[in-house]
């Protein structure tokens, strides 16, 4: 695919190499020839200084024989107009543009062919917003993705000793959580070395205390899932948020009036601004989040999540640190540079969640091949979890009619679950799937896969051959 993407910020940088990976020939337009010529050094692709809103420049990148436009300059107004040139000079299929307003959310009219042309609107600050809540709603987990409209969730839990299932073998599942049917289609484990690890998931390998397991079940036995793992967190009632950016904002104005919620913001302007966007019920502090001082009298010992959403990583990753070691009970860090994040990961805080990573996957859904409806990347990604949907006969496809057993899978990929239509008065039913069950057409059909490289190998497998009308 021939991608082009404008703007090699953080954001920009991050989907390049995701995409470059993935072989495709990428093409990135930014203003800065520095900042391209770090990033040619580092990744297989070409870089086009100049401002992409002019044709000449986009011309240039290979706008006329391009599939796809990514847009993801630091201006909302650049993003806008560079996908209206991209359409209607060059005619590019598919745009896509970052926007950081609500007043151009999907479907808005404003977007359409006739509007700005464009396809899809990413906007980080909202998929951090929704990933953040999942976790304030389920405080046990590591992440929580859904699929199928939310039918089937895959969740990613630290196991504990007291946890029912833990030091148990997967096959005494049924008995351990009765009436839950689930699928573990991954654990990592750390060595002596404390590098992590994938352990093959069979009947006979054993869930140990300190496992990051990936479960897929019902979304409606979530719960349940995480109940079975480890014992149950109390409720988030209180939480202290450190930054007052964006992301701080967009976060609190979610939660208010769920929780007990304080933020601390460094700039004294903008604790103003905050004032007069928050509920009176939130408490705005001036100050320093690394201040020990100040989360003292805060009675930070006391938040049931601590959450560093400013925008500088080493203030975060301390922030973090130095709230667990006066007692919050769980900490979340923003961290741009994955170096760190993945440095950080499982250590004294909790989870490092980086902002790029949470729209890789409204991405790649545009750019994987075949009937895909969603895209998640797993463990800073490394792994994906996908949902394809199945089309065709056994003629002409890979999958429909076939067991499960039979579906020729990469090494380590595995099938966790299937969403299926079983007639217009039962709706839609989750089949967690065994070696014998039968893939229909139109299945939605979730698919762990442990390493990026495998995701092309299951794309050709839902891809319709050609007698398929």
């Amino acid at each position: 695919m021939n991608i082009i993407i404008l703007g090699a910020g953080r954001v920009g940088e991050s989907v390049a190499e995701s995409l470059v990976s993935e072989r495709n020939d990428i093409t990135v337009i930014d203003t800065n020839p520095a900042r391209l010529r770090a990033l040619q050094d580092r990744l297989d692709l070409r870089g086009v200084a100049g401002n992409g809103i002019q044709p000449s420049v986009l011309e240039a990148a290979g706008a006329r024989d391009a599939d796809m436009l990514i847009a993801c300059a630091p201006a909302d107004e650049t993003n806008l107009v560079v996908c209206k040139v991209a359409h209607d000079l060059f005619n590019i299929p598919t745009t896509i543009a970052r926007i950081r307003s609500p007043e151009f959310e999907q479907g808005s009219p404003m977007l359409g062919k006739s509007g700005f042309a464009v396809d899809q609107v990413i906007c980080p600050e909202a998929s951090l917003t929704a990933y953040i809540c999942k976790l304030i709603d389920y405080p046990e987990a590591l992440q929580v993705l859904e699929f199928a409209q939310g039918m089937v969730s895959l969740i990613a839990v630290r196991a504990v000793t007291g946890g029912p299932m833990v030091r148990h073998v997967i096959s005494e599942l049924p008995q351990l959580a009765p009436g839950v049917e689930m699928r573990i289609v991954a654990i990592y484990r750390k060595d002596e070395q404390g590098t992590d690890h994938r352990i093959i998931c069979d009947g006979k390998t054993r869930i140990e205390p300190g496992d990051e397991v990936f479960v897929l079940a019902a979304t409606r036995h979530i719960r349940r899932v995480l109940d079975a793992l480890r014992r149950r967190d109390q409720p988030v009632r209180r939480v202290m948020i450190a930054g007052g950016g964006k992301v701080g904002l967009r976060l609190a104005r979610q939660v208010q009036g769920e929780c007990h919620l304080k933020v601390i913001e460094a700039d004294a302007s903008r604790c103003e601004y905050l004032n007069g966007q928050l509920s009176g019920d939130v408490l705005v502090l001036h100050g320093d989040s690394t201040d020990e001082e100040l989360l003292d009298s805060e009675n930070v010992q006391d938040t049931d999540l601590f959450l560093a959403l400013t925008s500088d990583d080493e203030d975060n990753i301390m922030a973090c640190l130095l709230a667990k070691r006066m007692g919050a009970r769980r900490v979340l860090a923003l961290i741009n540079r994955r170096a760190y994040a993945d440095l950080v990961q499982g250590t004294q805080i909790d989870i490092a969640l980086s902002p790029a990573q949470t729209v890789i996957g409204e991405l790649l859904a545009y750019v994987r091949r075949g009937d895909v409806e969603a895209v998640y990347s797993l463990r800073r990604g490394a792994a994906e979890a996908l949902e394809a949907v199945a089309h065709g006969d056994q003629k002409t496809s890979k999958v429909v009619g076939r067991r499960v057993e039979d579906i020729k899978l990469p090494k380590g990929a595995e099938i966790g679950a299937i969403v299926r239509e079983v007639g217009a008065e039962s709706g839609r039913q989750v089949v967690i799937p065994h070696h014998d069950t039968v893939i229909h057409s139109g299945d939605h059909v979730i698919v762990f896969v442990p390493r990026k490289r495998m995701v092309r190998e299951v794309e050709r497998l839902f891809q319709v051959g050609a007698t398929f009308f």
